[in-house]
This record gives structure tokens, C-alpha cells and sequence, in this order.
């Protein structure tokens, strides 16, 4: 991995903002289109609010969550709620989402249908991930119940995930998805996952998930 460290994380954000819509510019220009694929949660929040005031063609681009919790969009707690709020708004609001959520009781039985959805628009062009305390990625968490099958070299793009840590049932892009982006950036913050991720770049895929893709990561940190 190549480590990268900012002095606050207002700078990182900006920074990582500006390099990842350089890379999607770089994509646009040679293929005519991109795919983007983000996390959920609170942290890379900044890093949306500065790509959606970005010009570009966003018409051409996609894009994906790494994964989703098996909740209505309306949950606090989806993330593709959050992506409507921070990112497909401003001039990014004609991107178009590739879903990762349907409406059936399980991830399992929308799993067909949104895998088609999602394979015309791979390879990612530009893949940003987050990384938790445990390692996890996506939500490819240690001990998952599906973890060595998303981990496997012929696992399919998606695959539904199960997790103690996770909450609620989840569907995530699999490990052969993330290795194949063409450009991948890992964002964390504060030292205890400063720590974890050093820790993992020792581990396998198994132990620690974010391993799998820390061969070709650029990894931006800040306290």
C-alpha cells in the first residue's frame, strides 16, 4: 500500500475529493464513461459534498455502493440515503445509481437481478473504501457467514453477508470486484485504525478483509 498522511482531515478530504474526480475525468476522457464506487457511513461525507459541486460529465458516470444494509431507503441507516443527500445532488445529480437494495425480505432473492444491474458497468474505474477497527471492508466483516465465498477468485460481484458485527443482513461487492478497480483509495481517520490497518497489511484476507485490496491501495489517512 501506498500510505498517505495529512496534517487535518478538512485538507484530506479536500485532497482526496479533487484526486478522485481527477481519476473519474481521466476515465471519462479515454472510455467516454466511469464507474464510481463509495462507502456508507458518516466519514467520507466531506469527500461527497466537494465531488458534487465538481463539473464534469456526470451523465456518463455510475455510481455504486461498496454495499448496502438490508433496509428501506428511508432508514436512517441506509446508505443509499446518504448518498442521495451528500453526493447525487448539485451538478453530480445526473449520475446514475446503480442499486444495491430491492424491495424483497431478503438480500438473497434480489441477488440475480442486481448483479445484472451492476456487471455491464465493471471494471470500477474508481474505487474508495472505508476500513472499520475490526479490518472489515464493504461488508466483508471477519467471521461473517459468507466471508470465504466473497473472499474466493470466482465469487460472483455481489453476495449477501451475515455478521454479528453488521447489524442488519447486508449486501457487498466481493473481494475479486474490489481487486479489479482500476484505481483504489482506502479512507480512514484516528489512530486506533491507523494501527489496524499497518495490523492487516501482515494478515490475510480472512483475518483482516481489507488486506485483499491493500496490494494496490492508496491509503489517506489523518488523525
Amino acid at each position: 500500500m501506498e500510505f498517505h498522511e495529512y496534517p487535518d482531515r478538512e485538507m484530506m478530504m479536500l485532497r482526496l475529493a479533487q484526486r478522485i474526480s481527477s481519476e473519474l475525468g481521466e476515465s471519462l476522457r479515454a472510455n467516454g464513461r466511469a464507474t464510481l464506487s463509495v462507502p456508507g457511513g458518516a466519514t467520507p461525507g466531506p469527500v461527497f459534498d466537494t465531488l458534487s459541486g465538481v463539473d464534469m460529465d456526470w451523465s456518463q458516470v455510475c455510481v455504486v455502493l461498496n454495499d448496502e444494509r438490508w433496509v428501506a431507503e428511508d432508514n436512517p441507516r441506509s446508505n443509499t440515503r446518504l448518498l442521495r443527500e451528500r453526493l447525487l445532488r448539485a451538478k453530480a445529480a445526473p449520475a446514475k445509481l446503480i442499486p444495491l437494495r430491492a424491495d424483497t425480505p431478503t438480500p438473497e432473492e434480489a441477488l440475480d437481478g442486481l448483479i445484472n444491474g451492476l456487471v455491464p458497468h465493471l471494471p470500477i474505474s474508481v474505487l474508495l473504501l472505508g476500513m472499520g477497527e475490526d479490518m472489515h471492508t464493504a461488508s466483508l466483516f471477519p467471521g461473517a457467514d459468507n466471508l470465504e465465498a466473497a473472499l474466493a477468485a470466482d465469487a460472483r460481484p455481489l453476495m449477501a453477508m451475515r455478521a454479528e458485527a453488521a447489524g442488519e443482513p447486508r449486501i457487498t461487492l466481493t473481494a475479486p470486484v474490489l481487486r479489479a478497480a482500476l484505481r483504489v483509495h482506502v479512507l480512514i481517520t484516528g489512530a486506533a485504525k491507523r494501527a489496524a490497518i499497518e495490523r492487516a497489511a501482515k494478515l490475510s484476507p480472512r483475518e483482516a478483509p481489507i488486506a485483499c485490496v491493500l496490494d494496490q491501495a492508496q491509503v489517506h489517512w489523518a488523525e
